[in-house]
């Protein structure tokens, strides 16, 4: 599989469309500047087998015109009215939509809405399915993204262990990092970013609030940073003064769980292959109970995109893919450890975006 171009995305989509009166209509906001580069809070695509057009309302008109290249802009004020237009105009008879970004309201006002000029919207999800598989693959410009937002959210990092100490809550650290974050270049951050202590560990997708960071605890970090739309993904786990030896057994058994799958990834292997090296490894530890999540996922636009790096992940791994590698270990009522790194995958192996070190650090 190659990354492509804007151009050859949308090509790739007209191929599905050869000799037919079928369109596709792309409505989501991260789909729509995938296939334009345009970023915008409303508005749609809609290809046709020869023809591509962005549709946005007047606020965005002068803007998209100045800045879409392969796409014929349409300013609209009635968009379906619009959208009639054009499903007339190239004879239009069925239309594929993102059914899983939309509500079943949303669908059915579609669906009535289009009806009523003769053109059918589909049940299927295969419009869903072209753009998953074309999105798994990235371009240089999205593997540049990405490494920028990764820098920027190391870097940030970096400057928050020095203000994470024993009284200072999991919520004063998680706002200063979006901070720094944000006055490093990030247009915000990735998700809700998680900044975790103590036997809140034990929760892999923890609410940071006001419990305070003690000595000899635990502090984990699952946190990214947005920047030009793409996300950076990274967890570390630190040990605020000392850890007891059952934190650093813990530790090192997921440390060498990461390292190991890490050095699985590679073009041509199942991601299925890549889970079971990182979980045969906690579990030969006696720990296999406490590792319920998945090694990984996909990363791109969206911080949770195909991929799946699971028990079940049938994909086959390829050059220029870009996931996650994240075990861990979470003890009830104790204490978790989490490691992550965003790699690109190569046909020699991975590539790291992490430069940070994974040695269990003490703060």
């Amino acid at each position: 599989m190659e990354a492509l171009s804007m151009k050859e995305r949308i090509e790739k989509l007209q191929k599905n469309l050869k000799n037919s009166t079928r369109g596709f209509l792309i409505t989501s906001n991260t789909n729509r500047y995938y296939f334009t580069g345009f970023n915008s809070s409303a508005g749609c695509v809609l290809v046709t087998e020869r023809n591509a057009y962005l549709l946005v309302d007047f606020r965005y008109g002068e803007a998209a015109e100045k800045s879409v290249k392969h796409c014929k802009v349409v300013v609209f004020k009635r968009l379906y009215e619009s959208i009639q237009e054009i499903c007339s105009k190239e004879n239009i008879k069925e239309l594929f939509i993102e059914r899983e970004s939309v509500t079943a309201a949303q669908a059915e006002n579609y669906k009535n809405a289009f009806a009523r000029f003769g053109t059918i919207v589909s049940d299927s999800n295969m419009l869903d399915a072209l753009i998953s598989n074309l999105r798994l693959v990235k371009s240089a410009d999205e593997i540049k993204f990405m490494a920028e937002a990764q820098k920027i959210t190391e870097e940030a990092y970096t400057e928050v262990l020095n203000y994470i100490k024993p009284g200072v809550t999991e919520a004063q650290i998680a706002l200063e990092l979006e901070y720094l974050m944000r006055k490093k270049g990030a247009e915000g951050v990735s998700f809700s970013l998680i900044t975790i202590t103590g036997a809140n560990t034990s929760l892999p997708h923890g609410v940071p609030g006001d419990n305070p960071v003690k000595e000899g605890d635990f502090f984990l970090s699952d946190i990214g940073a947005l920047y030009n739309g793409y996300h950076s993904d990274m967890t570390r786990t630190v040990a605020v003064h000392h850890a007891d030896e059952e934190m650093k057994k813990i530790y090192n058994i997921v440390l060498q769980a990461q390292l190991a799958a890490l050095k699985k990834v590679k073009s041509g292997v199942k991601t299925c292959s890549v889970d079971k090296t990182a979980r045969d490894i906690i579990s030969s530890e006696g720990y296999g109970e406490y590792f319920g999540h998945s090694t990984g996922h996909g990363v791109g636009l969206d911080i949770h995109e195909q991929p799946n790096v699971s028990v079940s992940g049938e994909t086959i791994l390829s050059n220029n893919m870009v996931i996650t590698v994240e075990p861990g270990i979470y003890l009830p009522n104790k204490f978790g450890v989490r490691i992550e790194d965003m790699v690109l995958v190569t046909n020699n192996g991975c590539h790291n975006f992490a430069a940070l070190s994974k040695e269990l650090v003490v703060i």
